[in-house]
């Protein structure tokens, strides 16, 4: 069975060693910051030996560490990405609910591990005035791997993610991605030309 799934709405932004991440209080709805929280995650990325699932655009992954640890699915959406969850029961196979879903793009071809992707993660929930929470800012170093062509890269982004206190209209949730946006360029970000660590880890 499928632990859960969501509707990922989010942005990502490059950011040098240097830069230190601004105060979003004042953004939108945002009205107080949490404290913020560091996490390592270590995910594995799989995918046929043709790279099937990133050319259709789908994500699949195994991640320890955090809240969320195990088998992830991301699908792309009309309005950002619908992530499916499973847990980690099964160890390191793929489940095979996982697979089925997966069957139309990659028929009976094995998936294979092919990046590894290790993030330092720092999390600040941004809240509106009566504590629900908005969004959150995540301040990531990461290291990747690519195990299919090989070479490893490092560097440095931030995500911010839409959560379940968000604007419940399209317009709503675009304004205040734009604020917090506005906020993370005058310091120093720049929008991420990459649409994923995994397409980053892989030269993609």
């Amino acid at each position: 069975m499928v632990h859960h799934s969501q509707i990922e709405i989010e942005r990502k932004y490059d950011v040098d060693d240097a830069t230190e991440p601004p105060r979003l209080v004042g953004a939108g709805a945002v009205a107080t910051e949490t404290e913020p929280d560091t996490v390592e995650l270590v995910a594995v990325y799989h995918d046929t030996e043709e790279l099937t699932l990133a050319r259709h655009r789908v994500a699949v992954r195994i991640r320890r560490g955090g809240a969320d640890e195990g088998w992830h699915v991301k699908l792309p959406g009309e309005e950002g990405r619908t992530e499916l969850h499973w847990s980690l029961e099964e160890g390191d196979r793929p489940p095979a609910e996982l697979l089925d879903l997966l069957r139309e793009q990659i028929g009976d071809a094995p998936l294979r591990p092919i990046a590894r992707v290790t993030n330092r993660r720092t999390t600040v929930v941004l809240q509106d005035a009566a504590g629900f929470a908005l969004a959150e800012l995540c301040d990531d170093h990461v290291e990747s791997e690519n195990l299919v062509a090989g070479g490893v890269r490092a560097w440095r982004e931030w995500e911010v993610e839409l959560l379940e206190g968000a604007p419940d209209t399209r317009s709503g949730r675009t304004a205040l991605l734009d604020e917090i946006e506005r906020r993370l360029l005058a310091a120093g970000a720049v929008v991420s030309a990459s649409s994923s660590k995994l397409a980053r880890a892989l030269g993609l």
